[in-house]
């Protein structure tokens, strides 16, 4: 526990001291939201979006009224953590459940040293486990304390299952950052739920092997959701057409829901440093954020 809270702390110094270095003193928080929430209403000006008109005030008689609105100051930032089988493709210790775990940490330390509030839900074909938002060290360290020793108590993947209890439990907008391989069917629909109500960041957790798998003729594949082992033969055009393609339309289908939802899409390999891409992400966040602002 001690040496994964180290190295978490090492790779979140590494990402901050590289924001800070970028913007050049004018630093944004890497979990600033668009959010806004309403202020107050007062008297309608030329020139204000009509958008923006309180009809329900307006309609008392006593003039046009428009809603104003401030910045939100406390962010909620919701880590949504995929654990299912599919997850645990290679070697204990540099699996995508252990790349997931270490990202997830990370996040929890930038968060929570920047006043957010932190909560989070991890998720196979249900809810494995659910942490309320809070704040603080001993919070942060709660979560780390969590996922290092999180079993999970099914193999299955319900992505569409594990978003649709996050928008039950989540009704404030928040920065939702979904962590997953996303290897499921039948969740698009409540992943754009999820980007239409709240901030998005769809982190794809992926392995080299499940899109350019080797031609190594027949031999046996067990599938970690079902527990079954199946005789394969990897060198045949039935296999890549029917397991390796299916895969890349996938992507290409959450890439392409990601862009026209305004959600911020990553796609980490586990045999990269994942640092760097974090890194980038936040960047380009920031940089957003400031033409927006």
């Amino acid at each position: 526990m001690r040496d994964l809270v180290k190295k978490l702390r090492k790779y979140e110094i590494q990402i901050r001291k590289a924001i800070d270095g970028q913007m050049q003193g004018d630093f944004k928080s890497v979990f600033k939201s668009s959010g806004l929430e309403f202020d107050d209403v007062r008297a309608y000006q030329y020139g204000d979006d009509v958008r923006s008109i309180d009809w329900n005030v307006s309609a008392k008689g006593h003039g046009t009224f428009v809603k104003t609105y401030r910045e939100e100051k406390e962010q909620n930032v919701f880590l949504l953590l995929d654990v299912s089988g599919s997850q645990c493709l290679g070697q204990p210790g540099a699996q995508k459940m252990d790349l997931g775990k270490e990202i997830g940490g990370i996040l929890a330390l930038s968060a929570l040293n920047q006043g957010s509030q932190l909560g989070m839900i991890c998720f196979s074909d249900g809810k494995e486990q659910y942490l309320k938002p809070g704040k603080g060290n001993e919070h942060a360290y709660s979560l780390i304390k969590t996922l290092a020793r999180l079993e999970p108590q099914s193999t299955k993947t319900n992505i569409g299952a594990g978003i649709k209890l996050a928008l039950n439990v989540v009704k404030r907008k928040s920065i939702m950052i979904l962590i997953s391989d996303f290897i499921d069917l039948n969740y698009e629909r409540e992943l754009i739920m999820l980007a239409k109500k709240h901030d998005l960041i769809v982190l794809q957790l992926m392995d080299k092997r499940e899109t350019g798998f080797p031609k190594l003729g027949i031999i046996p594949l067990l599938d970690k959701e079902s527990g079954k082992t199946m005789w394969i033969n990897t060198s045949s055009k039935a296999f890549r057409d029917q397991y390796l393609l299916p895969y890349a339309q996938n992507q290409e289908k959450l890439i392409k829901i990601c862009r026209q939802y305004q959600a911020d899409f990553l796609p980490i390999y586990v045999e990269q440093d994942y640092v760097p891409q974090l890194m980038n992400l936040f960047r380009a966040r920031n940089r957003s954020m400031k033409r927006s602002a």
